[in-house]
């Protein structure tokens, strides 16, 4: 689900100091239910941690989106920003929205609607063979403000024939929330004909069905940073990675983690893309843990890897345009690309020291590594791909892509002009620090 975690509001008035940036996001709150018994996660046998991670999220009794109290926040009206004075009425604004509305959050599209999307919109007009139909997929649309606003944005801006010939798909794990995108979209009654719903999961290779040959687009809004991710652990940097799994042990009430020899192929295939001879940094590295070895712990987004594959399998001429965390500050797990593990109680947010703490209770967000999801992209599409005889392909690029701030990608399709607040204050380029935008469009470049 695109379902986009804020900064907590204790943390509103804290700069991040070593960045030398004014504000992260804003506020993330947070819903929490009942505490429930570590044997209702995982069964007597271990578990990977992806597979602990995605029963921690999305069970569908015991999962924290299904704890939480209402769906993604849906806004009445559009926030007039150059009606606010500057960033405390926007703040005072959202305090107000929040507590009127008493949901866990809204997303970054359904706060800036409908410009978020428009932004979007025109980036990929800019961008499409518009000699073919239009074709996009969203992966976990949330309320449908995305496809709303994508819709209206195309019927406005572009020419006839390209918005009466597109199609819109949404890709929802969700079924409540597949329901209410379809009233969403349905307030304009020819969008009706152009969306529709797929109420499923897009890692799952199965629920595609043949393989779309026709350019498309994939849209993707806080989508990487709540799929599920793989641990691996090494006692020291020259000591071979080992997986993790997580145990629940008959003599004790908390889970503990078990380490084994690597042995899961999609692990195995995610090591190869992060330890890849091309990482700029990986020989400085090298020389650096053998001279002052130490223990490591790596989070790896499996769950990432496992979307793209599907993705480039079963739609080989995507373009993708994905939005996600780049950074998360106040991290409390250990390892690097580690998650912020988040739950709100009694009115207050705090942050877990350990993922296995995550009962149900507690949000599991991860940040982006965006150079590794360019080096997963390009691996998915078939480049640098060992051949039979175990040397690389020596084919080329087979995607074209770029990676922006937020602020850069809303400065160049969007309109910032609508998000601006009378004295300058602009909450859409000056609040998402830690927010990147990710563009991928094929290439023919295959020699």
């Amino acid at each position: 689900m695109a379902l986009v975690r804020f900064i907590s509001s204790r943390k509103l008035s804290q700069p991040f100091c070593s960045r030398n940036v004014h504000q992260f996001a804003l506020p993330r709150f947070l819903s929490l239910r009942a505490l429930f018994s570590t044997h209702k996660l995982i069964g007597d046998e271990p578990v990977l941690v992806r597979d602990f991670i995605h029963t921690a999220l999305y069970d569908p009794k015991h999962g924290y989106f299904s704890q939480r109290s209402r769906s993604v926040g849906v806004l009445e009206r559009s926030i007039n920003f150059n009606q606010l004075e500057g960033r405390k009425a926007y703040i005072k604004l959202l305090e107000n929205v929040y507590k009127q509305s008493d949901i866990s959050w809204f997303t970054p599209v359904e706060l800036f609607k409908p410009w978020y999307a428009h932004g979007i919109a025109e980036a990929i007009l800019r961008t499409t063979n518009l000699s073919v139909p239009l074709k996009i997929y969203e992966i976990g649309g949330g309320s449908g403000t995305c496809a709303k606003g994508v819709l209206d944005y195309i019927m406005l801006n572009a020419p006839e024939r390209i918005y009466n010939n597109m199609s819109y798909t949404s890709i929802e794990i969700s079924s409540s929330l597949a329901e209410i995108q379809k009233e969403t979209v349905a307030q304009v009654g020819s969008h009706l004909s152009k969306f529709r719903v797929e109420c499923r999961d897009a890692s799952d290779l199965s629920g595609w069905r043949n393989v779309e040959q026709q350019p498309c687009w994939v849209i993707m809004l806080e989508v990487l940073d709540n799929l599920p991710h793989d641990l691996v652990y090494s006692k020291s940097q020259v000591s071979p990675w080992m997986e993790v799994l997580v145990e629940n042990k008959p003599e004790s009430e908390a889970l503990s983690e078990l380490y084994k020899p690597l042995e899961d192929p999609l692990i195995k295939r995610c090591i190869d893309i992060l330890e890849h001879e091309d990482d700029p940094v990986s020989k400085p590295k090298e020389i650096w843990s053998k001279l002052f070895p130490k223990p490591r712990r790596s989070w790896l987004p499996t769950g990432c890897l496992k979307l793209l594959e599907v993705l480039h399998e079963k739609l080989p001429k995507m373009s993708l345009i994905a939005s996600d965390f780049s950074f998360l500050p106040d991290v409390k797990v250990p390892g690097e690309r580690a998650p912020l593990v988040s739950t709100k109680k009694d009115g207050c947010s705090s942050d877990y020291s350990s993922y296995l703490n995550a009962k149900g209770d507690a949000d599991i967000f991860f940040p982006t590594d965006f150079w590794l999801l360019e080096r997963m992209d390009h691996y998915c599409s078939g480049w640098r791909k060992m051949e039979k005889d175990g040397t690389p392909s020596k084919k080329g690029r087979k995607r074209r892509t770029l990676t922006l701030d937020t602020s850069a990608f809303m400065d160049e399709f969007g309109l910032p002009t609508k998000t601006r607040t009378k004295d300058g204050y602009n909450p859409l380029l000056d609040d998402f620090k830690n927010t990147k935008f990710y563009l991928s469009v094929p290439t023919h470049n295959t020699k």
